[in-house]
Formats: structure tokens, C-alpha cells, sequence
């Protein structure tokens, strides 16, 4: 989930990818749209869930109750496996989902272009829920930050819509995010701020994970999430951990507890 993108790609791929996007598309249509607050009503900010990698798998049983919190329906960005198969990322998806009774639509943002296309910035924004898959967190951050599509997807968290992201997902929604190539902090989008998150945590390089929580700031928050496992904040602000394993908050280099986190 962690591997850096691979720049030199077949255009056959390419060409095949064209056509994924247009028919991926053409179905995001057909998704129900979120209720847009009135004027004057005030609204909560979603709930943001961050996933420590393996998505989409037995034991991550808080998909069940997020899908069904947002009515259903999911739309999945693979921005961060453009150069890894993100169809095959969508389809793991679409299964998955539809084994808990809910329907996955892919949204195949996966150049800076995709991101600045105002058709994929009003999918986004009219979704209630909506998943970042994992891949190279690099290549995430660098197609979303200040596109279009980012700033739909924050509008819609704003408004209720509920974020999830995995591994790379998880990494590029927060800010600072710790760097795949070494463990040291760089900028991330920032949709959670003052943190910062290891995933596959317990299986990702024990040099690394050293590195990043030795660079971290002292009043920086560090959560280690392990795999099948989310670590969720609810729309009021409070923190809780679901799914087969466990999280593990730093604070200045010291195990810390969930109060910790950022409100």
C-alpha cells in the first residue's frame, strides 16, 4: 500500500485507464445526491475515519456502520493506486460494499487534471460518503492538493459527508503527513491537522516509524493505526477506535492516550 508511484507506464494502460474514466463517469450519474443544507442552517462536520491499510477486508466491520450512516452508498477514489491498477482497487471496492449491502462507485481521479475537472469536483460534492484507497500517498497529495476535487471533498465533510481514508488515504488526509520514503514529516492536505499517522503500524519499518516519531514536534500527535482498523473522529469531536486492531497515539515520542488527539 506504501509503494512509491511508478512513473513509466505502458499508453495501452494509459488508453485503457481513458475508457475507465468515462464509464466510471457515466454511473457516478446515477448516484443519489446529498441533501444540501438550507440557507441559514447550521451544519456538523462529517465524521472522518482513518484506516491503517488492508481496506476493504474482513475484520474492518465499522465500513458496515459507516456505509449505513451515509445511506447506502460510497464513492471510491483511487487516486492514490493510479499506477497500480485502480480498477482492480474500485472492483475490490464494489465487492466489498456489496457484501454489506451497499453500492461503491468508482471516481477515477487520478492525474491533476481528473482533479480539476468540475464534473468530478460535483460527484464529489454531492456524495455522502467518500473513500480514499491506499497507494502512494505522494502521488495523492500531489493530485489533490488545492484541486477542485479537494476542495469539493472538503465542502462536503463540512456539510456532513462522511471521509474516509486508508494507508495512503489516512497518511495524505492529515497534516503534517509522515513521508513513505524515510518516516520524516511533510505536508499534507490537512482535512485533521495536528496529527499525524503510521499505518500498517507493527508491519511498516520499525526504522521509519522511529524516525517519525523522533521528528515529530512535542505537542504533534503520532497514531499508529494497525491494519483493519480505524481510527474515528465522530462529528462532535470525540475519538474511538474500531475494527480487528488497535491504534497507538505518541505524543512527544511517548505513548499517549485518544484524549490527546486533536478535537
Amino acid at each position: 500500500m506504501l509503494a512509491p508511484c511508478r512513473p513509466g507506464h505502458h499508453r495501452t494502460r494509459r488508453r485503457t485507464v481513458r475508457v475507465e474514466v468515462a464509464l466510471l463517469r457515466s454511473v457516478v450519474v446515477g448516484l443519489a445526491p446529498r441533501r444540501r443544507p438550507a440557507l441559514g442552517e447550521v451544519t456538523v462536520p462529517g465524521t472522518v475515519a482513518l484506516v491503517g491499510g488492508a481496506e476493504w477486508r474482513d475484520g474492518a466491520d465499522f465500513d458496515a456502520q459507516l456505509l449505513e450512516a451515509a445511506g447506502g452508498e460510497v464513492l471510491v477514489l483511487p487516486t492514490a493506486s493510479a499506477y497500480e491498477r485502480p480498477d482492480r482497487a474500485v472492483a475490490w471496492a464494489q465487492r466489498w460494499f456489496a457484501g454489506l449491502g451497499g453500492q461503491a462507485t468508482g471516481l477515477m481521479v487520478l492525474s491533476r487534471r481528473d482533479a480539476q475537472d468540475e464534473a468530478n469536483a460535483a460527484a464529489v460534492r454531492a456524495a455522502r460518503f467518500i473513500y480514499l484507497g491506499g497507494g502512494s500517498p505522494l502521488h495523492l497529495r500531489s493530485v489533490l492538493k488545492e484541486s477542485l476535487v479537494w476542495e469539493a471533498l472538503r465542502q462536503a465533510r463540512q456539510e456532513g459527508a462522511t471521509v474516509a481514508g486508508s494507508s495512503a488515504g489516512a497518511m495524505a488526509l492529515t497534516d503534517p503527513m509522515v513521508d513513505p520514503r524515510g518516516g520524516a514529516l511533510t505536508l499534507g492536505l490537512g482535512l485533521i491537522e495536528q496529527l499525524a499517522v503510521i499505518p500498517h503500524y507493527g508491519q511498516w519499518s520499525a526504522e521509519k516509524t522511529e524516525r517519525a516519531l523522533a521528528l515529530a514536534p512535542a505537542g504533534l500527535a503520532v497514531a499508529g493505526i494497525e491494519e483493519r482498523t480505524a481510527l474515528i473522529r465522530e462529528p462532535g469531536g470525540a475519538w474511538r477506535v474500531a475494527g480487528a486492531g488497535q491504534v497507538h497515539v505518541f505524543q512527544g515520542g511517548r505513548p499517549a492516550e485518544l484524549g490527546t488527539l486533536p478535537g
